[in-house]
């Protein structure tokens, strides 16, 4: 991460002091603020801190592109894969490159996979009106891929007993330790959808508004329509570009109430005024996270004339965050984007591997802090990557939800070894974030002091994430795991 010099700074503040004026008049003209409660670290009540209340920080880690058959189809008594009474997998999917034979799911023991194209249209045919069974038709004929050219040497890493491309894989427990471990400690959430049925930025975008959209005028939240493919390039931010997405985001909300927050990504990141001089001459690569996970700063609600404080810059570097888990200094809410050495992004330079001992290294990080006992991390993927999940997405609106991906709850007041089968997404994030923090206000064009045109208030239709929590229990200890649990060398630091 680079310090903003004074230059950039006024530079900045004058485009977007305008900007964020215009933006202002607009977006506060038709409604009057609703008054949320002041938040507060204790219950409302004034009494111990009860439920939620017990909770004063959340920490949200998203990593990339694996559905939940793909992590935990075989994990016991999860909604896994369907098996015969033999215990073989009965489902299949007709495989394009195999005359069309149908073909089921298969363990895999590889680190590494190619999975699929996962864009809107790729969800459609993946899903395939309800039979979940579009993975390998959805695959494209490129040359040198494994479904294309199986005779490769490298292909047995990559494809099936049967010559199934690894859309069709499942992971065992050999595989990922560590997220099974979790399973089998915390709470395994295995109706956990994405939030649309689209790729990385569309759901980060969700993550942190409730919605994806295209604004032909930024400077007005009214103009803005849904778009859940954002693939037109005029359609999206870019790092060193002026703010695009004009829709109101939760960190506003979060700070008209004053409650600490920071979005954390990768420590080389340059997004405020590239091209940025490269990490240690080019030698370091692979350490910064992208924009279409580093959304936060391309609402035009992140920039200055908007916020009672002025311009806060809490988008920072993860080693801030390692240092906030051992000073005891944790926000009240935490977001956490990968880089592309560990986001377990398939087809890239991450692994499930190296993804794996990131992860685990900011969770020991966080129960290793003095303010473990208050704390609750909640693990997911952005979306499926591809990769085959046999559940139908339920249908909140016309975005979404998008496939199945996996869920973890971890708190000292998680139930143990619990299988959470309620219906969620991260829109449930957005209503334990409000309800925890703001008082129950909702990003409701009609409420919430700033009006956009989303057509939808998802937190309404959210399910609460509660269930994976047993207030009344002891705050349970810590439970620290190798992050790198193998005999191979790690192939480079997390960090």
């Amino acid at each position: 991460m680079h310090v903003r010099s004074s230059v950039r700074v006024l530079a900045s503040l004058l485009v977007l002091a305008a900007l964020a004026a215009a933006c202002t008049t607009k977006a506060t003209g038709a409604t009057t603020p609703s008054q949320a409660p002041t938040t507060s670290a204790a219950s409302p009540t004034g009494a111990d801190p009860q439920g939620i209340f017990k909770l004063d920080h959340l920490i949200f880690i998203v990593q990339e592109n694996r559905s939940f058959d793909h992590y935990f189809g075989t994990y016991p008594g999860a909604d896994g894969i369907p098996t015969n009474p033999d215990g073989s997998f009965s489902t299949c999917a007709p495989d394009t490159y195999q005359g069309g034979a149908c073909l089921p799911p298969y363990v895999s023991h590889s680190f590494d996979q190619n999975g699929g194209p996962h864009a809107h249209n790729d969800s459609v045919n993946d899903v395939n009106g309800g039979k979940m069974n579009g993975f390998i038709d959805s695959l494209p004929p490129r040359p040198g891929f494994c479904w294309t050219e199986p005779d490769q040497a490298k292909c047995a890493d990559y494809l099936g007993p049967d010559g199934q491309p690894d859309v069709m894989s499942t992971l065992p427990r050999e595989q990922i330790p560590n997220y099974w471990s979790y399973a089998d400690s915390f709470v395994l959430q295995d109706h956990m959808f994405a939030p649309v049925d689209s790729w990385t930025l569309p759901s980060h975008l969700f993550l942190m508004s409730g919605w994806s959209a295209y604004c032909p005028d930024t400077t007005d939240p009214m103009s803005c329509k849904t778009d859940i493919n954002v693939s037109e390039r005029s359609h999206r931010w870019e790092y060193g570009e002026t703010p695009q997405y004009a829709w109101t985001d939760i960190t506003y909300l979060l700070d008209r109430q004053n409650v600490d927050w920071r979005y954390y990504v990768g420590n080389d990141t340059c997004w405020e005024n590239p091209p940025c001089p490269l990490p240690e001459g080019g030698a370091r690569k692979g350490y910064e996270t992208s924009y279409n996970r580093n959304v936060l700063p391309g609402f035009t609600s992140f920039w200055n004339g908007e916020r009672a404080t002025g311009l806060q810059d809490n988008v920072r570097p993860v080693n801030e965050f390692l240092d906030a888990a051992n000073n005891g200094t944790l926000p009240a809410v935490t977001w956490i984007a990968p880089t592309s050495n560990v986001s377990e992004h398939p087809s890239g330079p991450a692994t499930i591997q190296t993804g794996m001992a990131y992860t685990t290294r900011l969770i020991n990080a966080a129960m290793q802090s003095p303010e473990w006992d208050s704390t609750a991390i909640f693990l997911t993927w952005d979306d499926w990557g591809g990769f085959y999940d046999h559940v139908v997405p339920p249908r909140v609106d016309g975005m979404g939800y998008g496939l199945r991906v996996p869920g973890l709850v971890i708190s000292p007041y998680a139930r143990q070894g619990y299988i959470d089968h309620s219906t969620l997404s991260f829109d449930s994030y957005l209503k334990l974030i409000e309800d925890r923090f703001l008082g129950g206000q909702r990003l409701d064009p009609a409420t919430d002091g700033r009006p956009d045109s989303r057509p939808t208030v998802r937190e309404d239709h959210a399910k609460d994430v509660t269930g994976a929590f047993d207030f009344s229990q002891e705050p349970r200890p810590p439970m620290l795991l190798e992050p790198w649990p193998w005999q191979t060398p790690e192939p480079w630091p997390s960090f």
